[in-house]
């Protein structure tokens, strides 16, 4: 009896355990699908309505107003919906953090101060339960980043698809994380704000180590190897981007001057809470910025009670290269609703299209994976979705299928298998 009851237990276990996994990842791509007669938003600021839209082997091979014949190709139909690239989330610790009260389910941050070394890739949980719920809502690819000290480490950019990160990673280690020294600290979460008295020592330490980084990036690979200097190579030699955190207009201008005294070709800043403030300085230099979020209280007491809402448009207007991010308090589950970002962004300047943008191209420019994706153009990934409604719009925004590379990927999660089962228990309408 033991014995039984054992085996029993077990079973209701392992069927307990099977219902709560994820969705299997989807195969690739085996046969050419077609899209008819629909709403293609571009993400290059361009519609084309009744539009035509074929892909094969991963890859967009057409964008027509005429109808697309191919044989043995899936059509779907397109009326009276839309297809949207797939947004792109930076600066997210998707993939790093399940559950906030429960520590061993963190992985974003490593202890020390200096940890250019430290690769997010290597610790992206693919089985999260949080990722189905966040491509949902059409955010298909993330840049999943490290926390905390004053380098946090190396992002990688990832399709939230996949068995493995080998198999999920777009592009591996693309920057290093710099937290630039605040001018002002609170030194705990009663404390009054005050000056930072030792920034000078640590803006000085921050140069000695790029210095001493720079000098090793020099030397020929044959030497000792120090492996916080090895993962900093790329940014000398302009294969990895420097992606500093700042929000204050000085912080952010000594930053730029500092990564061009360093000889860092690419720099992208990250936050920007005062970046309207230097909008000319940022062109001239070319310089991206990732914003803070735009769900978010004022900064300051003398703030516009919408300065997150329209910062996006003042500097898209200026001519600078801005991207939207969702970094902050619950981010990883929040992050679902990143177009919707956009799409306050939208009514506050920007046109709809110029807010897709935003999320789409943007983000895939200031990334480096533009020429891969983040628009509908012939020769990109496959990487794109259909929605009932406008994408940007929380009211009418319903997704029906989502493609990462021209796989079919599942759009159920684990709150959708709950709304299922209650929704029959109550006797609601699905």
């Amino acid at each position: 009896m033991h014995k039984l009851y054992t085996l029993l237990i077990s079973g209701l276990l392992f069927c307990l355990a099977s219902h709560a996994q994820n969705p299997a990842p989807a195969p690739a791509q085996s046969r050419p699908v077609v899209i008819e007669n629909t709403t293609l938003h571009l993400g290059t600021g361009q519609v084309m309505q009744h539009a035509y839209l074929a892909f094969e082997q991963g890859k967009i091979t057409d964008i027509s107003q005429d109808p697309i014949r191919i044989e043995g190709a899936e059509v779907i139909d397109g009326r009276n919906k839309h297809v949207y690239p797939g947004f792109i989330l930076p600066n997210t610790t998707l993939g790093l953090r399940e559950i906030d009260a429960v520590r061993a389910t963190l992985d974003f941050a490593e202890t020390g101060q200096y940890n250019p070394n430290v690769r997010a890739l290597v610790a992206y949980n693919t089985d999260s339960e949080i990722i189905p719920t966040v491509r949902l809502n059409g955010v298909l690819i993330a840049q999943t980043t490290p926390r905390g000290g004053v380098i946090s480490g190396t992002s990688s950019i990832m399709m939230l698809d996949g068995w493995t990160w080998e198999e999920a990673v777009l592009k591996a280690d693309d920057g290093i994380h710099l937290n630039w020294v605040p001018m002002f600290r609170r030194r705990g979460w009663q404390s009054p704000i005050e000056p930072n008295k030792e920034r000078s020592k640590q803006l000085q330490y921050i140069e000695d180590f790029f210095a001493e980084a720079a000098a090793y990036a020099k030397q020929s690979q044959a030497g000792e190897v120090n492996l916080k200097f090895e993962a900093m190579r790329g940014l000398f030699d302009g294969s990895k981007t420097l992606y500093v955190h700042a929000d204050r207009a000085r912080e952010m201008v000594e930053a730029v001057q500092f990564a061009k005294k360093m000889g860092i070709r690419r720099v992208v800043l990250v936050g920007g809470t005062e970046a309207w403030l230097i909008a000319g300085f940022l062109k001239e230099h070319q310089v991206p910025v990732l914003l803070n979020r735009v769900h978010d209280l004022p900064p300051y007491e003398d703030s516009d009670v919408d300065h997150f809402y329209k910062q996006a448009a003042l500097l898209f207007r200026a001519g600078v290269l801005v991207g939207l991010q969702y970094a902050g308090d619950m981010e990883a589950m929040g992050s679902r609703n990143l177009g919707f970002t956009a799409g306050t962004a939208a009514a506050y300047g920007l046109a709809p299209e110029e807010a897709l943008q935003l999320i789409t191209l943007n983000n895939a420019r200031i990334l480096g994976i533009d020429k891969q994706t983040g628009s509908l153009e012939v020769g990109k990934d496959a990487t794109l979705f259909i929605s009932r409604g406008d994408a940007l719009d929380m009211r009418s925004n319903q997704i029906e299928r989502a493609f990462i590379q021209g796989r079919d990927i599942t759009l159920e999660s684990k709150q959708t298998r709950l709304y299922h089962i209650y929704s029959k228990k109550y006797g609601l309408r699905e």
